[in-house]
């Protein structure tokens, strides 16, 4: 099956959720056009390059052989012309070498290459994590040597955190980082799930572990964050003698075989701290939350690519007597139930886009809106959606590839027909980067009660608004109604949170993230509708027609979904047990 890059569906996106307005305002340089010609060119990066080696790195895979890693068939070579191609470095700060785009359009240009190989696309997006937290806690010397390295795509990133014993919980993590008596320090331990920790794609990897100091407290606050390389480096940048840290092998997982997912061996290898002792995790957390956002767009990307494929199979498989058609047999595409998931699956992949690209404006407005009062609006809600925009947008690419594989039916079950992969791939994206439970957890606790709940109050006003607009067009009618109803529920579901806290609080809070992105997913599709409205182009008629449907199956399930987890909390500590019993 071939992919097509959705240039036009990013691109729409992207002006809905107000990039325009971002590049008027930060980026008077970057217009539309050029936008434009960014949007086209990846997507034919994409097209061409990456996507023809997906299927072969799913089957091959990378290989580790005598301690070295090996990247999957056709991966290096793609790996150097993304490099050349100035992929790596669009957001990215000049002074280092970037072009100092917007994140929200850098993200735009990974939907395409995740789509494309979702593996080939975890190599680039971890070095733009590692990118991010030097940037902002790097020394001189590190941003000086290291960071135009990273940005340029010479070197590639890797981050290092989870240990044997220390997934989710970084406080019983045990790799040491020893003074060396010359200003840095040597690590020693060990290191698990390190994505792409080594290949031969590139120069040089630089690796950013968390590890405790011989003195440190226990606990979190025990941890610093220290840089080290796969080579040595001398005061000019120049590649010297071997470092001491190897892989020791690679994972054989589900899925994303074309991602080398390491063991990594840390034996005396030399390394420099980052930032400040003991704040090891708020400075991990910069490249943890870059990453987190960029999961979310990798579940976007992972449901495009099982859309289109079930798509096209829809339109070449022929089976029985179509409804609204004499063809006998006629094409799956022709048989109502096929349709309808065919739309449910586009409009939940096109309501996800937009709640990630949204959080990318936030990201850029963040940093470059004209007042300190609109920077720290515009940070306070970005915090507030990156945890739905990572958690809900890799729950729609797992269910919508699951989707893709039952339209496939059966054919979907053979390895042969691809729409396996997809599934396959789709899974890890709610596990790494922060479990998604972790993600409902940080919302719940952390993000919902931020000023108060005044953040999410301001949301939850702004959406109905949005609803009362759709209500007084006559063909969104009944999307504002539901609308309406769904930040109703929300808004109470979220009153119940921040009452009561707690352990009831955290085990309603799964349900309660998906509610948030099922009513924020309305609402984006609601104003993608209204920005269609009046069109006579086909395509954009068919946003009104995505918003509707999406209501009617989504959105008019939100009250259910609100009273169903305010209920079924109390009894998940006071009963388990005997539910759960043999």
């Amino acid at each position: 099956m071939t992919f097509r890059a959705p240039v036009r569906d990013i691109a729409f996106a992207l002006e809905t959720v107000g990039h325009p307005v971002l590049l008027a305002r930060a980026f008077p340089d970057l217009d539309g056009e050029t936008v434009a010609a960014v949007l086209e060119a990846a997507g034919s990066f994409a097209e061409s390059e990456l996507a023809p080696l997906n299927r072969r790195g799913d089957v091959e895979g990378a290989r580790y052989e005598n301690g070295k890693v090996t990247a999957a068939p056709g991966f290096a070579e793609a790996y150097k012309a993304f490099a050349a191609g100035g992929w790596n470095s669009l957001s990215a700060d000049p002074e280092h070498g970037g072009q100092g785009l917007s994140k929200a359009l850098e993200l735009s240009v990974f939907e395409m290459v995740h789509a494309a190989n979702m593996a080939f696309g975890l190599c680039p997006m971890l070095t733009q994590a590692a990118i991010e937290a030097l940037a902002q806690h790097g020394t001189e010397r590190q941003k000086r040597l290291i960071l135009p390295k990273l940005v340029s795509g010479e070197w590639t990133g890797a981050m290092c955190l989870t240990e044997p014993q220390a997934g989710s919980d970084l406080a019983a993590l045990t790799t040491m980082a020893r003074p060396d008596g010359k200003g840095g320090y040597t690590l020693h331990g060990q290191k698990i799930f390190i994505t792409w920790g080594d290949h031969d794609a590139a120069d040089n990897i630089c690796h950013l572990v968390i590890a405790r100091t011989p003195d440190a407290p226990p606990g979190v606050k025990g941890i610093s964050l220290f840089v080290t390389s796969k080579y040595l480096l001398d005061d000019e940048g120049r590649l010297g003698a071997r470092n001491d840290f190897r892989p020791g092998s690679i994972e054989h997982k589900l899925g994303i075989h074309g991602s080398p997912t390491c063991v990594m061996l840390y034996e005396g290898a030399q390394a420099e701290l980052v930032g400040e002792l003991g704040q090891g995790l708020p400075h991990m957390f910069v490249m943890m939350n870059a990453a987190r956002l960029q999961v979310g767009v990798q579940g976007v990307a992972i449901a495009e690519r099982a859309f289109q494929q079930a798509l096209e199979f829809s339109q070449e498989r022929r089976q029985g007597r179509a409804v609204w058609s004499a063809d006998q047999p006629a094409m799956i595409y022709d048989h109502p139930d096929v349709r309808r998931t065919l739309m449910l699956m586009k409009a939940k992949i096109e309501a996800a886009r937009a709640i990630c690209l949204t959080t990318g404006v936030l990201t850029d407005l963040a940093r470059f809106a004209d007042t300190e009062t609109e920077r720290t609006a515009a940070k306070a809600r970005q915090e507030l959606l990156t945890p739905i925009a990572k958690a809900w947008s890799t729950d729609i690419g797992v269910e919508v590839a699951s989707m893709g594989v039952q339209v496939h039916g059966g054919m979907g079950f053979i390895e042969e027909t691809g729409a396996a992969q997809h599934y396959r791939d789709a899974r890890i994206a709610p596990i790494y980067e922060g479990t998604n439970g972790i993600q409902a957890n940080d919302l719940v606790g952390r993000k919902v009660g931020m000023a108060d709940g005044a953040v999410m109050a301001e949301l939850c006003a702004e959406i109905l608004l949005t609803a009362k607009t759709l209500t007084d067009s006559a063909e969104l009618a009944v999307v504002g109604q539901r609308l309406a109803q769904g930040v109703s529920a929300l808004e109470h579901a979220t009153q119940w949170v921040l009452a009561h806290g707690g352990p009831d609080a955290l085990t309603a809070a799964g349900p309660y993230l998906r509610l948030a992105g099922d009513v924020i997913g309305g609402w984006m599709l609601g104003r993608q509708a209204l920005a269609a409205s009046g069109s006579d182009d086909s395509w954009l008629k068919g946003k009104a027609a995505l918003a509707r449907l999406y209501s009617g199956q989504v959105l008019a399930l939100a009250p259910g979904i609100a009273e169903g987890l305010m209920d079924g909390a109390a009894d998940v500590e006071a009963t388990s047990a005997a539910a759960l019993a043999g």
